[in-house]
This record gives C-alpha cells, structure tokens and sequence, in this order.
C-alpha cells in the first residue's frame, strides 16, 4: 500500500543515516531531510510534514532541544514525532517522552520496525483527526452525534474485541523473533489507544447522560492488570516501579483470577487509566500495590501508591479537566475512570498524605 501523500521529514546528522532511512521510506512516503535541529525546526515550518524522525544527538541543536521547539509552536506542534537513537538508557527515554515524543527506534535500524512505527503514528494521527472533527459534528447536531457513536459502538469496538484475542492468540505461538515480537506490540499499543481513544470521547458522553447500556460478562481483573502491565511496560521502566497483585496482603498466584461481572473494555480503561495514574505519581524505585478481595457481595479494588496528591486538588481530583500540571495530561483519566465505576454500579473514593502515599478505593459489585 502506497502512502506518497504523507510526507515524512527526517533528521539527522549522519549521511549513513539518511541514506538507509530513505531506501526504506521512498516507496511508500514523500521524504525530506534536515542535516541538523535547526534546518529540521525550519523545514517543518515550511512543509508540514505528517511525520518526523528526529535524531537525538547531534551538534548544535539536539533531537530533545528540537523537539521541543517543534511542540511549542502552534503550527508545528500536533506533528508526531519518532526519536531515532541508539541510547537505550531510561532516563533519556523520560527526556523524550517529556519533549513531547510519540515513540522512539532504535539503531541500527530494522526497516521492518521503522514501516511498522511510521505506520502506527500516522494511522493514530489520522484517527485522532477523524474523532476531532466527529466531536465538533457532535457538538453541533444532536442526530449525528448519535449516529456517530452508534458506529463507534458497534463499527469499531466489536472488531477491537477481535483484535485483542487475535493478539492473544498470536501470542501464544512459539519461537516467534524478535521483529515479529516487536511489530506484534506495535499493533498492540496502537488497538489501545484506539480503544482509550473510543471510550475517551464517545462513551464518556453517553454515561455523563446516563444512557450508557451495559452488557455485563465475567471479567478477570487480574488478567486485565496483567495486560495493562505489559502495555506500560516502558513507562514502569523509567520510573523503576514494579506492580503487586495482592489479596488481604498475600500475593495472588500466577493462576489464580479474580472474576468480576463487567465489560471487558470499559474495566480494561478504568483500570489503565488508575494504574498510569499511579505510576506517574510514585517516587523512583518505590511500588503500586494493588489489592483485590470480596467483601459481602461487593469486590473491593484498593490501588496504592507511595506519591501523594497535592492537597489543593484532592477535594476534585475525580473531576473533569483537573491535572497536576503536566506536560500531557489531559485531566479526564480520573474522571472517566469515576464515570466507569459508577456505571458498573460502583464507589470509588481516594484518600492521600505525605505519610500513607495515596490510595484509590473501589467498590464494585459481584453480581
């Protein structure tokens, strides 16, 4: 499939460099090229690329100082952009993502992983686009906004669905290489943000209404978190914290689960958006304990971390648009994580100090 209407800027220092990115990127993308920060800062002005591949060191101006003039400036700053390095270290993983950064590769480059990237940012570029422009019409005509979400629900959320047990499924298939491993979590993480991106904008608006209707199945929570580990994997890396699974202090087994009745999707984001929650809120090196038990007909989800909350915000940290100030935050991942529980028929309270840490407390119930 040929993409010669996007256009992707790459920069980079190195003629080597250029030379590979361009023989895997001609057939398919229109390609320019900057040879340092500043010519690519200016020939993104110029051309409004879809995509850019920015090298992180280089003289002069450097992919992270770069970066971040492309993301403060309004004409430049919704353009995705891939940081190619060799640094593997997670502490310039964290300047990248703070830079504003979609994702990184690493060299040497496998053209195989660069397509599979390239291709993943700018279908999540589209996409974000599209659902931009349906929420306008949303706003505006009350008999699109439901057939826009009518097509949401059943047009795209049933195949995600599939798309999730198809993973599943290829995952269990032995002597899998690593490029296929990687393409495979490619796909993975971009099926995640399209369903974040779904139940983001589309659901929120059908609870807000209470018009949501559910359609309850048994739900294992503990393989929800599981998969939620693995897809932050990179960002649990970089603020070095584990998470522990845990039933009245003691570890759940590897077998073990933990049924609930639910949705699969609508716990799969309430719980990814309380987990990275958390994770951005612990101190370095220190855990997330996340405690599942059933009490009187009810399962009790206690989600602890050792970050406190500021205490201006506690009083409305559940609310819509309320963020402890960063870079990316959007301020409904809390929200939307409330709206989901009380449309499972559940509590959620949050409880936080400099001593105890913070703790996020679920009641939902059984049956």
């Amino acid at each position: 499939m040929h993409h010669k209407s996007y256009r992707i800027l790459v920069v980079d220092d190195e003629a080597s460099n250029r030379k590979l990115l361009l023989q895997i990127l001609q057939d398919q993308y229109d390609t320019v090229f900057a040879i340092d920060g500043r010519q690519g800062v200016e020939l993104a002005g110029q051309f409004h690329p879809d995509l850019i591949l920015l090298d992180i060191m280089m003289p002069g101006m450097n992919g992270y100082e770069a970066c971040r003039k492309l993301k403060s400036d309004p004409v430049t700053g919704k353009i995705p952009i891939i940081f190619t390095t060799a640094m593997t270290e997670t502490a310039d993983e964290i300047l990248g993502f703070e830079a504003g950064c979609a994702d990184y590769i690493t060299k040497p480059f496998s053209p195989a992983i660069v397509l599979a990237r390239v291709k993943t940012q700018l279908a999540l570029r589209q996409a974000a686009e599209t659902m931009a422009s349906q929420n306008l019409e949303l706003i505006e005509a009350a008999r699109i906004r439901e057939e826009v979400e009518s097509i949401a629900r059943h047009d795209l959320k049933n195949p995600l669905s599939g798309i999730f047990s198809g993973i599943e499924l290829l995952e269990f298939i032995e002597g899998l290489n690593s490029e296929q491993t990687e393409i495979l979590d490619v796909i993975k993480t971009a099926a995640h943000k399209m369903l974040h991106m779904i139940n983001s904008s589309l659901d929120l608006f059908k609870m807000e209404q209470n018009m949501y209707r559910l359609t309850l199945v048994d739900v294992d929570l503990i393989k929800s978190i599981r998969r939620i580990e693995k897809e932050f994997h990179s960002l649990m890396r970089a603020h070095q914290t584990t998470i522990f699974i845990e039933n009245h202090g003691f570890p759940w087994g590897e077998n073990q689960n933990f049924i609930i009745k639910a949705e699969d999707l609508l716990v799969y984001s309430m719980m990814a958006n309380l987990i990275k929650n958390a994770i951005e809120a612990t101190p370095e090196g220190e855990n997330i304990r996340i405690s599942l038990s059933k009490e009187k007909g009810h399962a009790i989800i206690c989600i602890h971390n050792k970050g406190s909350v500021p205490e201006k915000i506690q009083k409305t940290f559940f609310n819509k648009y309320v963020t402890q100030a960063k870079a990316k935050g959007t301020g409904i991942g809390t929200y939307s994580a409330r709206l989901i529980v009380q449309t499972l028929g559940g509590s959620i309270h949050m409880t936080s100090s400099e001593e105890k840490g913070t703790q996020i407390s679920i009641q939902l119930p059984t049956g």
